[in-house]
């Protein structure tokens, strides 16, 4: 019974020395491993945890895929970064753009209202007294940067 019981509990190959030193070493190897990436991971951080765990392959086919696929995952990360960073900075351009146009277009409504005020204030025998005529005479100057309009003159008619 005992010879029967040996042999079953072990199977057909329990006397087998060879693979009984096979097992032992397969669990020394693991038991190896093991106690590498408990250390690891005691070592590690949160951003690093992943990189340490990619660090034990059992073949380069598969430290490579690994890799590859951290590689891959970095940079959609960057890349995901990267096109947040660019548009919050076109927003924050956007925003600015348009404060700059409303603040223009009330500064002109300003001058526009200014000029209809005085208008009527100026002497009909001056030449700014028509302000499409001074509009088309004025030249824009590129060198300058500035409007050259035309000198204010007052026309006398004097009568015979």
């Amino acid at each position: 019974l005992q010879m029967l019981e040996r042999q079953v509990v072990g199977g057909e190959q329990a006397q087998n020395k060879d693979l009984k030193e096979k097992h032992k070493r397969r669990k020394k190897y693991a038991d190896e491993r093991r106690m590498q990436l408990v250390a690891a991971l005691q070592q590690s951080n949160e951003d690093s945890s992943d990189w340490v765990l990619l660090n034990v392959y059992d073949s380069i086919q598969e430290e490579v895929r690994a890799k590859s696929k951290l590689l891959e995952k970095m940079q959609k990360k960057a890349a995901e970064t990267e096109i947040k960073d660019l548009q919050s900075e076109f927003e924050l351009e956007k925003i600015d753009y348009l404060s700059t146009i409303r603040r223009l277009e009330r500064d002109l409504m300003l001058f526009q209202q200014l000029l209809d005020q005085v208008q009527s204030l100026v002497r009909r025998d001056c030449n700014y007294s028509n302000l499409e005529k001074i509009k088309r005479e004025s030249i824009w100057d590129e060198e300058t940067g500035c409007w050259k309009i035309p000198e204010p003159v007052i026309q006398k008619t004097r009568l015979p």
